[in-house]
């Protein structure tokens, strides 16, 4: 059984989208992701696996869970707790008549600034089965501060459908992605991290390989 919240929340005159859902029983997840103009800004992720297997007492047990993280990211997102990037300022964000987010251009872009450093901290233990967790923290080049407000974009280069996962930096410069991985198609594989915060950039790339397919036995 699957449950799930969704909420329009207006900081200012900011529109934010939140969505939380139970993503299932095979992954146990409650997956709550904060979108602005279509962009993911902030995603959290929380596991139930004590739930399991489920029954009428834990689906009730599990319904409050999904509801208490959505409601906790909205206290925070209204609080304050949880920081949006600078630039989503009152006024920069109009939402279109029929209540859907609309797309929004920066209008004024920051003073340009140093390269930014993108590291994978869990580079070994990443990916699980088919499901990719990448802990990642964003560094100032000149100086290895953290950078938070980051941007932090994923993407498999080579996978047979297009997809991009991203999230924001909190206070210690950290971001975590989470995915499912998708189909590689071609022999050229890789997986890109990037992350941006105004006019800086940083990218890191790992070079992938399909598993050999094991021939049928005749």
């Amino acid at each position: 059984m699957r449950f799930g919240h969704n909420s329009n929340v207006t900081i200012g005159e900011v529109l934010y989208h939140v969505q939380t859902e139970d993503r299932g029983a095979t992954h146990a997840l409650i997956d709550t992701t904060v979108y602005y103009g279509g962009r993911v800004l902030h995603r959290r992720t929380s596991k139930y696996t004590d739930l399991l297997p489920l029954d009428a007492t834990r689906e009730q047990r599990l319904e409050h869970r999904v509801s208490r993280q959505h409601h906790t990211v909205i206290q925070e997102l209204r609080s304050g707790t949880l920081q949006m990037p600078q630039h989503l300022a009152p006024g920069a964000a109009p939402s279109s008549g029929d209540g859907k987010l609309a797309a929004v251009t920066d209008a004024a872009k920051p003073a340009q600034s140093d390269a930014i450093l993108v590291e994978l901290m869990n580079a070994r233990n990443w990916l699980a089965g088919k499901r990719a967790t990448l802990q990642v923290l964003v560094r100032q080049k000149h100086n290895s501060s953290v950078v938070a407000g980051a941007e932090v974009m994923a993407r498999i280069d080579g996978a047979a459908e297009h997809a991009q996962f991203s999230a924001q930096t909190g206070a210690q410069g950290q971001a975590q992605i989470e995915f499912d991985m998708p189909k590689l198609a071609g022999g050229d594989c890789a997986l890109v991290i990037e992350a941006k915060r105004g006019a800086a950039r940083g990218q890191l790339r790992f070079q992938l390989r399909a598993k050999p397919k094991v021939p049928a036995a005749g």
